[in-house]
C-alpha cells in the first residue's frame, strides 16, 4: 500500500487506510508502505465496556483504537470468534476483509 496516514504503523497493529481495515505485518516509518492483513483472525484491543459473543458483528472505532459493538461513527471490520464481557480488554475477531465505512 502506498497513501498511508500520518501514523507510525506498528507491527500487528489495527489500522485503516482509506476504506481498508487491516492488521500491519510489520512496523513501518510514518507515510511508507506497509502490508496488511484484511482477513484472518487476529487479536485486537477490545471496549472493556463492550460484551460481544460468538459470531457477533463488531466494529473499529478509530478515536478510542478498540474494537466495539456496531453503532453511528465506527467502522464494521468483522465478528467475534470468541465470547467477551465487561472488563475484558481484548478479543479474537475474524476479519472479513471487505472494504468499510463509518456507519
Amino acid at each position: 500500500m502506498t497513501d498511508l496516514p500520518k501514523i507510525t504503523p506498528a507491527e500487528n497493529g489495527p489500522l485503516i487506510v482509506g476504506s481498508i481495515f487491516g492488521i500491519a505485518a510489520y512496523s513501518s516509518a510514518e507515510g511508507h508502505p506497509v502490508e496488511l492483513s484484511i482477513t484472518g483472525v487476529f487479536q485486537l484491543p477490545k471496549a472493556s465496556a463492550a460484551v460481544l459473543t460468538v459470531g457477533a458483528r463488531v466494529a473499529w472505532d478509530n478515536t478510542a483504537k478498540e474494537v466495539t459493538t456496531p453503532a453511528a461513527g465506527r467502522f464494521p471490520i468483522g465478528v467475534a470468534v470468541e465470547a467477551a464481557g465487561n472488563g475484558v480488554t481484548s478479543v479474537a475477531g475474524r476479519l472479513d476483509g471487505v472494504a468499510t465505512a463509518a456507519a
